[in-house]
């Protein structure tokens, strides 16, 4: 019975390393993977929040054009005399995104 009682403390004394390293494994998660991606959502986010009229662009199927018109949700672009393509603002991204990547 002792054995018994004696080996159920040793198990809990042993679940803290568990524990921390779990909490050490998640916090280097976060600060490597999760926070950097949240800050680069931020700042195309604020890019296409400030996106203007005449304004250079390229979409995420690579498309390069110039902003003829905006709206709340689409951006007209012109990529050549005469030729005008609409777009969904969460198409354009920021030059040196990679195109075809959610940024």
């Amino acid at each position: 019975m002792i054995t018994f009682l004696e080996a159920a403390a040793g198990s809990q004394q042993s679940m803290m390393p568990t524990i921390i390293m779990m909490v050490v494994l998640f916090a280097i998660i976060y600060f490597f993977m999760i926070r950097p991606q949240q800050k680069k959502q931020k700042e195309v986010q604020n890019f296409r929040n400030s996106l203007t009229v005449g304004q250079d662009v390229i979409t995420i199927g690579g498309i390069h054009g110039t902003i003829k018109s905006l709206t709340d949700t689409t951006v007209v672009l012109k990529v050549a005399t005469g030729v005008e393509v609409t777009f969904e603002k969460s198409a354009i991204v920021p030059a040196g995104t990679p195109a075809g990547g959610q940024a």
